[in-house]
C-alpha cells in the first residue's frame, strides 16, 4: 500500500507545479475588449463582402449560362432542320430540270409543276428562300460559286451571265450558293 500512496503523493505534487507554471488570465479591460471586439467585427465585414461579391459573380454566371441556353434553344428551333432541307434541294432541282426539258404537250408536266410548287411552299414555311441571281446582277461571293468565266461583250465584267443552279436561304444564313457563270472582260 506504500507504493500507492507513494505514487498519489507524488501526482498531487506533480499537479501543484503544472498550476503553479499556468498563469491566470487577466480579465480584459473594457477598451481591450470593445478593440477586440472591432476587430472581429471589421474580420466579419471582409468575409461578409467576399461571400455577397462571390453571390453576385455566381448570380451572373447563372444569368448568363441561363441566356446562353435561351441562344442556343432558339438556333436550334431556327435552324435544326437544316440537313433534311439540304436532301430536299436536290428534288427541287430536279424537278424544275425537268419542267425547263419537257415538251409542252407532255400532260404530265402540269402534275410535276404542283409538285415542285407544293414542295416549294412547305420549304417557304420553314424559311426557305431561294438568292434571287437574274443575269446581270453584279457576282458576290458571298452568295455566289463562280464555276466559269465566260468572255463577254453584253455583259458588265464580274456581273452574273448564267446560273446553273439556284442558290437557298434558311432565314437568314446561306443555306446553299448559286452556281453561277461570271461575265469578264473580253481579251482584245
Amino acid at each position: 500500500m506504500d507504493k500507492k500512496k507513494h505514487d498519489a503523493h507524488q501526482h498531487d505534487k506533480k499537479a501543484e507545479a503544472a498550476q503553479d507554471h499556468v498563469e491566470l488570465a487577466q480579465p480584459l479591460s473594457d477598451a481591450d475588449r470593445i478593440k477586440e471586439l472591432e476587430e472581429a467585427l471589421a474580420a466579419k465585414g471582409l468575409e461578409s463582402a467576399a461571400n455577397w461579391d462571390k453571390y453576385l459573380r455566381e448570380r451572373a454566371d447563372l444569368e448568363n449560362y441561363r441566356k446562353r441556353v435561351q441562344k442556343e434553344k432558339e438556333e436550334i428551333l431556327k435552324y435544326g432542320n437544316e440537313q433534311i432541307v439540304l436532301e430536299l434541294l436536290p428534288s427541287v432541282d430536279n424537278l424544275e430540270r425537268a419542267i425547263d426539258h419537257a415538251s409542252a404537250d407532255d400532260p404530265i408536266i402540269e402534275g410535276v409543276k404542283l409538285t415542285l410548287t407544293m414542295l416549294l411552299s412547305t420549304l417557304k414555311k420553314f424559311g426557305v428562300t431561294p438568292v434571287e441571281t437574274p443575269a446581270g446582277t453584279p457576282f458576290d461571293p458571298a452568295f455566289h460559286q463562280a464555276m466559269t468565266q465566260v468572255p463577254s461583250e453584253e455583259q458588265e465584267p464580274n456581273t452574273i451571265v448564267n446560273v446553273f443552279q439556284k442558290g437557298y436561304m434558311l432565314n437568314d444564313r446561306l443555306l446553299r450558293p448559286a452556281m453561277v457563270t461570271v461575265a469578264v472582260k473580253p481579251a482584245a
